[in-house]
């Protein structure tokens, strides 16, 4: 910790009122510093002194010796939690070592399901895993989304993550958008209902050194993706409105603010024939400003969504800044329309000599800095991290992925399996001989005697992935998006399969799949939104209970799907299953 006998300690004392902690501190901070607070970007577990080339990201070292910045989303998994614990805790003795020893504050992606996609959620690794959001959305039940998120607080705390990049409360009323499995659906009580109680999970009773802070996204409603396509990528940047329903898109983002969500992401897409900026939300005064800030009184913290400033190589690939509606502006003006919009933070940018360079210019005041950093260091002294920002590192392992966590995941992980069709198949009884395809023949074996071909088996089991498109890059294909509709090349062995053998199709749901050519063909079909093959086959042989029921209409055909409004629920003609459909065994 710094020794400099001219700094005035006292926002240190935690017997203070938080808002003089903050002003005490403010106050003797330098515009460097001040600077630093407001960008928020990507770091890996490594060495301090070492980058990562796979993702541009400087040396943790850089990031707080010369950058002075101290809030960082921690990319990848690590083998234990122990691991991520004994980093953190060099990441802040770094810290310490600064000027005012600011500590540095920890955000992750969801971390805890299936998922692996460096853009937007990461595999479980050491902590408990459980299904995606909408496989929590799929069971009803706001207890079991609030202890979810309750246990990934404690796993998050354990290892110093303090703020969750999410929850997702967007509405998925476009069935073709990459980001919907990490919605609760597309019906705006239930994602409401559900948002809150994750919140409530994660911030705990009262906010506090316990909390692990929501910023939840992405504002004003990422759902109504013209033609589905994300705005991760310029194809993707439009957001439409052609049943002119941008209203319902906020509703769950109001069920948020009752829960008291501590920060907001805006999204990257633009918003094309409302009221509002046509340029991305994060750029947008009329709604961070206007909507968010005036209408919703909204006064915690707001990040953009990542990389809006610069563009960005990406697994080998350069990736345009999302700046849809502003290309034309230099990353300069870029950064000023984002400060002028009223957003306190610029994710995955580690730019502040810009931000430094406006100020210095005259088109950014201090005073403005002084009205983001005061928001984020009020976030830093509510979390306790001024107290303690080093957590216990043999503790760790025994709160991370303990036994108990990890059974209430696996148990969620069987709830959340919804039955959307059964001919008298299931449960299947008195281990029958089966064929099974994306399931592990030594799981498998638990539950039947497996055989090599459908024509030795009594069941066939199939597991499939809902269908997209390859695209161009590594990073773009993460992005699960185009078509929902299977191959023929897929539904022609299918269908010989259920010709020969009565067989259970189980789909993982990342988005509603077109299952048209199979529902009369197949025996059964049940859907997932992450389950393990044992947590499967427990419900497939009556084991456990299915509770799932749809969070989204099951499309007919891509046509219904590509004749549908992008902003209105429940909008595709006569769906092959209705939201709420799940049958019982």
């Amino acid at each position: 910790m710094s020794n400099d006998a001219t700094i005035d300690t006292r926002f240190r004392d935690a017997s203070l009122p938080i808002d003089d902690r903050v002003e005490i501190l403010l106050s003797q901070m330098t515009i460097e510093e001040k600077a630093g607070l407001l960008f928020h970007t990507m770091i890996a577990i490594s060495d301090l002194d070492e980058g990562n080339a796979m993702f541009d990201i400087p040396s943790a070292r850089e990031f707080i010796d010369d950058k002075l910045m101290s809030h960082f989303n921690l990319l990848g998994a690590a083998p234990t939690g122990r691991e991520i614990a004994a980093w953190q805790n060099s990441l802040q003795k770094l810290a310490a070592s600064t000027r005012l020893a600011i500590p540095v504050t920890l955000s992750t992606d969801p971390r805890h399901s299936f998922s692996e996609n460096p853009g937007a959620a990461i595999m479980a690794g050491p902590f408990s895993q459980w299904p995606e959001t909408m496989g929590l959305a799929a069971t009803r039940d706001e207890e079991l989304v609030q202890q979810f998120a309750d246990i990934a607080r404690q796993e998050y705390t354990a290892v110093g993550l303090r703020v969750a990049l999410h929850p997702q409360v967007d509405l998925a009323t476009e069935p073709r958008w990459a980001r919907a499995t990490a919605t609760f659906g597309e019906d705006p009580e239930l994602a409401g209902r559900m948002g809150a109680a994750y919140i409530r999970g994660f911030q705990g009773e009262s906010f506090g050194a316990g909390s692990v802070s929501t910023m939840t996204k992405h504002f004003p409603g990422g759902g109504p993706q013209k033609d589905g396509e994300d705005p991760h990528f310029a194809y993707g940047r439009e957001q439409v409105y052609p049943g002119g329903q941008f209203e319902t898109h906020l509703k769950p983002f109001e069920a948020a603010f009752e829960a008291g969500t501590r920060q907001i992401m805006p999204y990257y897409g633009m918003p094309v024939g409302t009221e509002y900026e046509e340029v991305g939300f994060g750029f947008n005064k009329s709604v961070i400003t206007g909507l968010l800030r005036e209408r919703y009184r909204f006064e915690g913290v707001v990040c953009t969504d990542w990389g809006l400033i610069h563009d960005r190589a990406l697994l080998g690939h350069v990736h345009a800044a999302r700046a849809w509606g502003v290309e034309h502006l230099t990353p300069r003006e870029r950064m000023k329309k984002v400060m002028d919009a009223g957003v306190d933070q610029f994710g995955g940018e580690a730019c502040p000599e810009l931000l430094l360079e406006l100020v210095a210019d005259g088109e950014v005041t201090e005073e403005r800095l002084d009205v983001s950093a005061r928001r984020v260091l009020r976030e830093k002294f509510d979390l306790g991290l001024f107290e303690n920002p080093f957590v216990d590192e043999d503790k760790a392992d025994a709160i991370v992925g303990n036994a108990e966590f990890r059974a209430a995941g696996e148990a969620a992980q069987r709830a959340a399996i919804t039955v959307l069709a059964n001919t008298g198949v299931l449960p299947l009884a008195n281990r029958p001989k089966l064929y099974v395809e994306g399931i592990d023949a030594d799981t498998a074996a638990r539950f039947g005697d497996i055989v090599a071909t459908p024509a030795e088996a009594e069941v066939a089991v199939l597991r499939l992935q809902a269908p997209f498109e390859e695209r161009e890059t590594m990073f773009e294909n993460f992005f699960h998006a185009g078509s929902l509709d299977y191959s023929d090349e897929v539904v022609a062995h299918v269908r010989e399969v259920a010709a020969t053998v009565p067989t259970v199709i189980d789909v993982l749901l990342d988005r509603p799949a077109v299952l048209t050519p199979f529902v009369d063909h197949v025996a059964a079909i049940t859907a997932n939104w992450g389950a393990s093959a044992a947590a499967l086959l427990d419900v497939l042989t009556g084991a456990a209970s299915p509770k799932g029921r749809l969070p989204f209409d099951l499309p007919r055909s891509m046509a219904a799907v590509e004749a549908s409004r992008p902003d209105v629920p429940f909008d595709t003609e006569n769906p092959l299953f209705r939201f709420g459909h799940g049958l019982k065994l």
